[in-house]
């Protein structure tokens, strides 16, 4: 069985704002949320900022593949 690819929630606050993220992509997405919070002004600061990995279910594991895992 080839291995699981793992994928990437990513929060502001209690708040999913990106979701099922590959790594690739959560890595360059996760940098720059850090980068922007710095420098502008928003409503949050880069400890309000946090992610989840997930391991999707595969077919033969009660649960379609892929799916969202909130």
């Amino acid at each position: 069985m080839p291995p699981r690819e793992k994928i990437f929630h990513i929060y502001a606050k209690d708040r999913c704002i990106f979701h099922s993220l590959k790594e690739d992509e959560f890595q360059r997405t996760w940098n720059q949320l850090n980068s922007m919070v710095g420098l502008m002004k928003t409503d949050y600061v880069a400890e309000d900022l946090s992610y989840e990995e997930v391991f999707p279910l595969m077919e033969d594991q009660r649960g379609p593949a892929g799916g969202p895992s909130y």
